[in-house]
């Protein structure tokens, strides 16, 4: 602590992110990164945005991004704002729709984000238990005083709430403003992306980090009424009109008109994880029913912060959560299908190894 911190700072309570080791040896899988690479159209197109025009700066409107990605969701370009990833996105959002003082409501378990910035803007939370077997109950949502935030699927568990059950949440929330973290959804069954036409209330947050393959890139966005995007415009305005760079722009343009590709690379993960899926339960292991592009994992006769331990000691890194509810799983991001056979054999071996507990 510092007698030069402001009161602002001296409440914080950073986020930590996944570990980022700089070393080609080890098999990633910690961070949630797509396993995949963008296509060259994507790489293509930063390229060909070098140039001269990096002397100016970039729109402020991001017009052609937000045309962009309203055609890939059928909505129109007044429902789209977007920011430097979703992070920021969620940050803006947190400033313009919850009011300092007054609780909002958001899971238990689920993105540490959320407290950060709840911490960060003054705005007290409450976090809803979920159930035994980590699904959420809705009920604990309904009726929230200043609103309701949470991923859908779920992290780190992984699990989606069904289209119905997020319906529920809105009808029992139409005077305050509910945010779905949807940074996961191209993996999964369904996206609350189409209810934003029935209601003014709901935002949907998305990112170009996961399916579309484009971590490095910081591309984040929310799809929501009009009156719901003028509202994080204000919030941007106020801090940064140009938070898309040039090249950012261009990479998530070509990223939002290659449809196919990413169909394509989405359905190898999701057809990798059902496989994976399965070989670890026959090894034990409880496997939450996972939609993301990850897996939350636990075994009764090995504690996870040994298994995180011993699987880095073998070269591949996962993630571990010290929060007493879910200390005794780890978290792994699906890989390819080869990286999954070396998980898997590693595992093996340290199963057959004296239990530590």
């Amino acid at each position: 602590m510092s007698k030069y911190w402001s009161s602002i700072v001296n409440r914080t309570d950073p986020y930590v992110p996944g570990e980022q080791i700089n070393d080609s040896s080890l098999i990633k899988l910690n961070t949630n990164e797509n396993t995949y690479p963008p296509p060259e159209s994507v790489i293509k197109a930063i390229q060909d945005e070098i140039g001269e025009s990096l002397k100016l700066y970039p729109s402020p409107t991001v017009d052609e991004l937000r045309e962009a990605i309203a055609k890939a969701y059928d909505v129109r370009k007044e429902n789209i704002f977007v920011g430097n990833g979703s992070d920021e996105v969620l940050a803006f959002s947190f400033m313009a729709f919850f009011e300092p003082g007054v609780t909002i409501r958001f899971p238990a378990i689920t993105y540490s984000f959320y407290t950060v910035y709840a911490k960060l803007f003054n705005i007290p939370y409450e976090e809803v238990r979920l159930n035994q077997d980590f699904t959420l109950n809705t009920h604990s949502l309904f009726h929230s005083e200043g609103g309701v935030i949470f991923p859908n699927p779920n992290a780190p568990t992984g699990i989606l709430l069904p289209i119905e059950q997020v319906e529920e949440v809105l009808l029992h929330n139409q005077e305050k403003v509910v945010i779905i973290d949807e940074a996961y959804s191209d993996f999964a069954k369904e996206s609350a992306v189409p209810l934003i036409q029935k209601y003014p209330n709901l935002l949907v947050i998305q990112t170009t980090s996961k399916s579309r393959s484009l971590a490095g890139l910081r591309v984040g966005y929310a799809i929501g009424s009009p009156e719901l995007i003028e509202g994080l415009n204000k919030i941007k305005n106020s801090f940064n009109s140009y938070t898309i760079d040039r090249l950012a722009m261009a990479g998530a343009i070509a990223a939002m008109n290659a449809d196919s590709y990413y169909k394509k690379t989405t359905a190898k993960v999701i057809e990798t994880r059902e496989w994976l899926s399965e070989e670890l339960s026959q090894l034990g292991f409880h496997v939450l029913p996972s939609q993301a592009n990850f897996i939350f994992i636990s075994h009764p006769n090995k504690k996870a912060k040994s298994l995180y331990a011993q699987l880095k000691e073998n070269g591949i890194l996962v993630r571990h959560f010290s929060k007493a509810a879910i200390e005794n799983f780890i978290r792994i991001t699906i890989g390819t299908k080869q990286d999954m056979i070396t998980l898997l054999e590693r595992l093996k071996i340290i199963l057959k190894e004296k239990s530590t507990w």
